[in-house]
């Protein structure tokens, strides 16, 4: 049995999905990689040290472990990609298009490739917005999210690469710290409340947007990568959505449960890309395809994150 491969393994979504895939397939199927160090979370299975922009060294450690699949996570995000333009194009596009080959050359099963709401702009309808609307993103992030689902689809089209892509929207999960994107507010606030601390929130409190739970979010990959070919009607990135709300409607559903716990308003240079993304998404052809459905609302998902913080932190943290 060919093993997966999973790139930018420490990150938000990637120490999750790495976990998931070693409960399903064995922590001996699952191979983790980052440039960084691994959690401890992710020694119970093997890890190697990946530069996603050295062709080479994927190449070796697809060979080394008989890899077939490929779950390529590594990125600079949102609000990081902004403030180094050059790094954040050529590692989004240059980690991609060294993955695509790859799996073009050596026929590698199957590629999943995240992409985000980021590749819509501010003349896409803001509720709802289609599969089909208009992509014409404002930020680096997006800009190189709408090149690699291109990347992706002609892959596809012209060498069968079986290369599949979510349009993430912002993920909400406990196990990992923020990593630099727009929507990390919805992660930071939760440890705030946690602490006992009150929390100073970057957006403006009406800032709506699509957000999912991280748990939904790996559901999610893993059935749309186990999907038949046959169904996936979709190869450039599937519209996927759970919940949206904004910063006053997750602290309201925070103070449900944390007794005084407070929010205060301080938008900054994040609000203007918040502003050019979508409040919601319509993700018709994800539930007709392949079945998609989240688990987790906005109220459901707040008590699953305050638990599991509170497990945590100790007293002191």
């Amino acid at each position: 049995m060919k093993k997966i491969l999973i790139t930018g393994a420490c990150g938000q979504l990637g120490s999750e999905l790495t976990e998931e895939l070693r409960k399903r397939h064995g922590a001996d199927q699952v191979v983790a990689s980052d440039i960084s160090e691994p959690k401890p979370s992710l020694t119970d299975g093997q890890f190697e040290h990946i530069d996603v922009m050295d062709r080479a060294r994927i190449e070796e450690v697809i060979d080394k472990h008989n890899i077939g699949t490929v779950y390529h996570l590594a990125a600079l995000l949102s609000a990081t990609a902004e403030k180094n333009i050059s790094f954040a194009w050529k590692l989004n596009m240059d980690g991609l298009l060294n993955v695509l080959a790859i799996a073009k050359e050596k026929k590698l099963h199957r590629i999943f490739w995240p992409s985000s709401i980021a590749v819509f702009g501010p003349d896409a309808p803001k509720d709802r917005t289609p599969q089909t609307a208009a992509c014409n993103p404002t930020t680096v992030y997006g800009i190189s999210k709408l090149a690699g689902e291109q990347w992706c689809a002609y892959f596809h089209r012209k060498f069968g690469v079986d290369v599949r892509s979510l349009r993430y929207p912002g993920l909400i999960g406990y196990k990992a710290l923020p990593g630099g994107g727009t929507t990390d507010y919805a992660v930071d606030i939760y440890h705030k409340a946690v602490k006992g601390e009150s929390f100073e929130c970057f957006l403006e409190k009406e800032s709506a947007l699509p957000m999912m739970y991280m748990a939904d979010a790996v559901n999610a990959t893993i059935d749309l990568m186990e999907a038949p070919s046959e169904k996936i009607s979709i190869r450039t990135s599937y519209n996927v959505s759970a919940i949206s709300f904004s910063p006053e409607e997750i602290a309201a559903a925070i103070s449900k449960q944390v007794e005084g716990f407070e929010i205060t308003y301080k938008p900054d240079h994040r609000q203007a890309i918040a502003d050019s993304w979508p409040n919601s998404i319509d993700d018709t052809p994800a539930q007709t395809d392949w079945n998609w459905k989240p688990a987790y609302d906005l109220e459901s998902m707040t008590g699953d994150m305050l638990k599991n913080l509170v497990l945590q932190f100790s007293p002191g943290d």
